[in-house]
């Protein structure tokens, strides 16, 4: 396995591998990104529906099929947040979206063989860019494109999952390389990369750890989190939502997941890697569900180190001290990383008041409730020690 085959790298991980900035889309695209581009301000109207419904219809379906990746990319970002401030822009959810939205909406989503609603690649993953273009992706040089309300608390929520994601390139790399040091049976390698994977974890732990530097409980509970629903398991959408003009949906409400950290591949391709299995329960049929709502090629990354890790199996095998605590030290910092996950689903969610339709307190913005079973995965993760 090599990281370039899943057009990945060691230095941006599952981060796109252009930036947003740099894609330019044809000129049909410009009333959508004058929208995107000012979408705070049209949402601080409070009738963000009504110059959202402005916006001209395109026929996408050829030019998504047909066009470079990274500028359907691109677009999805765009659109993606154009339907999610149309949905929850205004005080209640309209059960349609209306055809200028949704069918382009579609048409992109068709082409990457993802959901058509925001996902996390979109808001994460292709929404960042570079101050410094000479200096590396951290917090103090990159900043968020797109956005829905803006704010420091909107942009640091986000930059610490990107900051994150580009900490979390090497451990991908190491990964690779295990892969291949278990199936040698280099004990010697095994333990080095093994060892050195847990430095790696230090800084991506000391990232997620920053938080709450910038980005106040809160302010995200009611300024940033509403934006993020999907219209799966959510009150306000009972029926799911209908998207007008698109035939394979034959007017048929849908219930899509939100956008959700969950949709990250760092810990699923640990779980890979380590050979940590969780036992049947809901937030595993989630997770499950979300593997299909992550980019084709981080899929098949996550399952390709699935099908050929076996690095458990050849740590307890060989017996070796070394070996084994090394291993089992990157186990505890993919338990210690999902243990702060829990904490601030604790502070950023559970602690605080409910506020209206839709930002319910149990439930994450995936739609699945969370607390109980965030502690279960987390106690699974730890027992996974040899």
């Amino acid at each position: 396995m090599k990281l370039l085959d899943y057009d990945m790298s060691a230095s941006r991980g599952f981060l796109s591998c252009f930036e947003i900035v740099d894609i330019d889309l044809p000129d049909l695209f410009a009333p959508v990104l004058q929208a995107a581009e000012n979408l705070s301000g049209l949402m601080t109207t409070g009738r963000v529906r009504h110059w959202l419904e402005q916006l001209p219809a395109l026929d996408l379906v050829d030019w998504a099929a047909n066009a470079p990746e990274e500028q359907v990319r691109i677009a999805m970002v765009r659109y993606s947040f154009l339907v999610q401030a149309y949905v929850w822009g205004e005080s209640d959810a309209p059960t349609t979206l209306p055809a200028n939205l949704a069918r382009p909406m579609v048409a992109l989503a068709d082409r990457l063989d993802q959901a058509p609603l925001l996902p996390y690649s979109g808001y994460v993953l292709d929404n960042w860019a570079r101050l410094d273009r000479n200096a590396p992706i951290d917090l103090d040089n990159v900043y968020m494109v797109q956005n829905f309300l803006g704010g420091a608390d909107e942009n640091w929520f986000v930059l610490i999952h990107v900051a994150i994601e580009a900490a979390a390139g090497p451990l991908l790399d190491l990964a690779c390389d295990l892969v291949e040091a278990a199936k040698t049976e280099d004990v010697a390698k095994a333990t080095r990369l093994l060892e050195e994977m847990d430095g790696h974890w230090d800084a991506v732990n000391a990232i997620f750890d920053r938080m709450p530097d910038l980005c106040d409980p809160y302010i995200y509970y009611q300024r940033v989190r509403p934006y993020i629903h999907g219209w799966a398991n959510n009150p306000a959408l009972p029926d799911g939502l209908i998207y007008e003009g698109v035939d394979k949906y034959e007017g048929k409400g849908q219930v899509f997941r939100g956008q959700t950290g969950s949709q990250s591949s760092i810990v699923p391709s640990m779980d890979a890697l380590f050979q940590v299995s969780h036992e049947n329960d809901p937030l595993r049929a989630y997770l499950d569900e979300l593997h299909a709502y992550r980019p084709v090629q981080h899929r098949r990354f996550i399952e390709d180190l699935r099908e050929q890790s076996k690095l458990r199996e050849f740590a307890i095998a060989s017996g070796d001290p070394a070996l084994r605590e090394a291993f089992n030290a990157s186990v505890e910092q993919v338990a210690r990383f999902r243990t702060r996950h829990l904490e601030y689903a604790a502070s950023y969610i559970n602690k605080q008041a409910m506020n209206g339709t839709g930002n319910d307190t149990e439930v994450g913005t995936g739609g699945t409730p969370f607390m109980k079973y965030l502690k279960k995965h987390r106690d699974e993760n730890r027992a996974q020690v040899i």
